[in-house]
């Protein structure tokens, strides 16, 4: 499969198709082009990280959305064993745009949940592009209430744009089932690490994310509304989304020091989609690491902490 790079990575892109290039050029000639290849392959690498060192808000958010990231069912094929899916609500039906169900991480039994935005066409549409419905919210609170009836911490990845909003999801209330769903996740008397792992939309996100912890990864975002919408909305699209998403503070560094992600998980140089493996690994030790420090506080210390955690974002104003 061809790679799919963004604008700013065109420099990048040139530079790995005359590589390409000359790497089967190398093979039909016999070799002899070695070493031009590897500084080549190292002058790429430096690009790379030169690149990703000086990323704007706007930048960041089409890393964020870039469509070879890890996504929910890779986290789980990486962290999760013995993954059991439990589908539905119990109420209308099941929603594939967020996933989640029993399992372990590295030993120990836990409840792991997720947005799911697909691959192709036919995983895209079965996943509704990450939009949840209303009854992946109702799924979700199910799956906290089994979280807390066998004290099982809880692990939640975040990657939507939002949630859905279409007519039939608001017929379904999908405001009262996001509602329920992040009263629940705040409530909770279970440890929950929640990762922010690419685009973190509106409350369509902050369903599944009020974690004891709230992690993110270093090129995702999060936010009340996306770039486009902000401009449209707020400007009349008298401004272009880059200058929203500046404006808006979305980024991991800006949210860190707003407090309202608590982490930032490093990404690979070219971000998490040219090296997943290595940035799922990273996902995994961080969160093992929260969730040893949450093990040993009790129900309503891990109550208590939620509660000043987010009762303390936007005290000390925006710089």
């Amino acid at each position: 499969m061809a790679a799919h790079y963004l604008e700013f990575e065109r420099p990048i892109a040139d530079l790995e198709a005359k590589i390409e290039e000359l790497s089967k050029l190398s093979e039909t000639a016999g070799g002899g082009s070695g070493e031009e290849l590897e500084a080549l392959r190292a002058r790429a690498q430096e690009l790379r990280i030169e690149a990703y060192a000086n990323l704007d808000a706007w930048q960041k958010t089409q890393v964020a959305r870039h469509p070879d990231r890890p996504h929910f069912i890779d986290y789980v094929d990486a962290l999760i064993e013995e993954f059991q899916e439990l589908r539905g609500d119990r109420k209308f039906a099941d929603d594939q745009a967020i996933m989640g169900g029993l399992g372990r991480f590295r030993g120990r039994p836990v409840v792991v949940m997720g947005h799911e935005k697909g691959r192709d066409t036919v995983t895209r549409v079965k996943h509704n592009f990450g939009y949840a419905r209303p009854e992946g919210y109702r799924k979700a609170v199910r799956l906290f209430e089994l979280a807390e009836r066998f004290k099982l911490p809880v692990i939640s990845f975040v990657d939507t744009p939002a949630a859905y909003p279409g007519m039939a999801s608001e017929e379904r209330g999908v405001a009262e089932a996001i509602a329920r769903s992040t009263e629940k996740a705040l409530m909770l008397e279970v440890p929950m690490v929640a990762v922010v792992t690419g685009e973190g939309g509106s409350g369509g996100a902050l369903g599944i994310a009020c974690g004891s912890r709230v992690l993110i990864l270093e090129h995702a975002i999060y936010s009340v509304i996306p770039p486009e919408g902000a401009n449209s909305i707020l400007w009349r699209g008298a401004r272009t989304p880059g200058e929203a998403a500046k404006a808006m503070k979305i980024t991991a560094q800006d949210l860190v020091k707003l407090k309202i992600v608590d982490r930032i998980i490093p990404e690979p140089a070219g971000g998490a989609h040219s090296d997943p493996e290595a940035a799922m690994t990273a996902v995994g030790d961080a969160v093992e690491e929260e969730l040893k420090a949450l093990e040993g506080l009790s129900a309503q210390e891990l109550k208590t902490q939620r509660a000043e955690r987010f009762y303390a974002i936007g005290r000390n104003g925006i710089q």
